[in-house]
């Protein structure tokens, strides 16, 4: 079990590490080929609804052929797309690299197929703290990669810093290999009869709508949070500063809310993660920014950050079981990645024709509280202990 941990926080660290540095690349690529900040928010909402719309069939081969295989092939699409966005001089070029290869990589490198692997490995008592560990190891990646590639950009440019990325990137395949395995086969139960399932049962229905406003949420800050520290005045180092604290911050609340997940209601930690979500967003709207309003709002979301992703997959694994969690939670992570698509490109959509982010702020907040109001009707108890409870 501890050699599946440390190489699925490896894998996250850098999956997640690397995608979190976007971001930055937005203001240097627009302005050196003057395309407005919808071009490159496009490209990126395209790369976010594949990387959801592609998560299920990823966890199906992986709960087929074994997730090794998948992880390792998504690493290689991962280096091919870094390269290719960095010689990208056109929006389609731009959307064929950072958007459909990189969304492929995606689909097969991050929690979908790499949780699932370390819940079959994980003992029930300890699986909620497992999962919370190996999340927080993603959140790692934020914090530490960021400044890298802040460091790479200065010292080199935006695009020999993608490339550089990419080198790092080609790491995940050798670490894919202790990954490996399958999913015991529950006897009567196929991949129509689980889809079937789940489909009938209201609590997915839900949780998928949830954890598309975690989506919607969390994408447009990581893409938009630096130009509009920008566009307010300070430095573009405060902006990659705050985006590090919250990958920090994050390292924090993804155990805790792991931990929690093993003793309390995951549902009700879900519900008061949104609502609270929604409360640190407020001052973004009321006061003027300043270091203060940035980096308390960076720390406070962090906490709140990617707390929801082992209390999700935990919360679908707990109520459908193991056997095809990878493609369950996959399919409940295209809902969070119909939510990227939705909140990265209408925050650049919404900037180009008012020239604030205010509107897209004022959304996130409503849709903070709708996702906190969801999660409370979601039955948590196995459907295995209670039958099926049709939507």
């Amino acid at each position: 079990m501890r050699l599946v941990l440390v190489c699925a926080c490896v894998v996250l660290f850098l999956a997640f590490g690397v995608r979190s540095a976007f971001g930055l690349f937005l203001q240097p690529m627009s302005l050196e080929y003057g395309w407005g900040r919808e071009v490159f928010s496009f490209a990126l909402a395209v790369q976010n609804l594949l990387w959801g719309a592609l998560m299920p069939v990823a966890g199906a081969l992986a709960d087929r052929y074994g997730a090794a295989r998948v992880i390792a092939g998504g690493g290689v699409l991962y280096v091919l797309g870094l390269v290719g966005m960095a010689f990208a001089d056109t929006a389609f070029k731009l959307g064929l690299g950072g958007g459909l290869v990189i969304g492929l990589a995606l689909s097969a490198t991050t929690f979908g197929v790499v949780l699932a692997v370390v819940a079959r490995v994980a003992p029930p008592e300890s699986r909620s703290t497992a999962l919370g560990i190996v999340t927080a190891a993603g959140s790692f990646g934020q914090f530490a990669l960021l400044p890298v590639s802040q460091w790479l950009i200065t010292l080199l440019d935006w695009k020999m810093a993608l490339v550089a990325l990419g080198l790092l990137a080609a790491l995940m395949v050798p670490f894919s290999a202790a990954l490996r395995g399958k999913p015991a086969v529950v006897a009567g139960q196929s991949v129509g009869g689980a889809l079937h399932e789940a489909w009938r049962e209201r609590s997915f229905h839900l949780i998928f709508w949830g954890y598309f406003v975690c989506g919607f949420q969390l994408l447009m800050f990581s893409v938009h949070l630096p130009a509009f520290v920008v566009d307010a005045g300070l430095a573009p180092q405060h902006g990659m500063m705050a985006l590090a604290l919250i990958g920090l911050f994050n390292m924090v609340g993804s155990f805790a809310c792991g931990w929690l997940g093993g003793r309390f209601s995951k549902k009700r930690l879900l519900a008061t993660i949104y609502f609270t979500r929604a409360l640190i967003m407020l001052p973004l709207v009321l006061f003027p920014l300043s270091l203060v309003t940035l980096y308390g709002f960076a720390a406070l979301m962090g906490l709140m950050w990617l707390g929801t992703i082992p209390l999700t997959n935990g919360l679908v694994g707990q109520i459908f079981g193991l056997r095809y969690m990878a493609m369950l939670t996959g399919l409940v992570f295209f809902g969070h990645q119909i939510g990227s698509f939705c909140g990265i490109w209408l925050a650049g959509y919404l900037y180009d024709t008012t020239g604030s982010y205010n509107g897209i702020f004022m959304i996130s907040i409503a849709l903070g509280i709708f996702a906190g109001l969801v999660h409370l009707p979601v039955n948590e108890r196995p459907i295995a202990e209670r039958g099926l409870a049709p939507a």
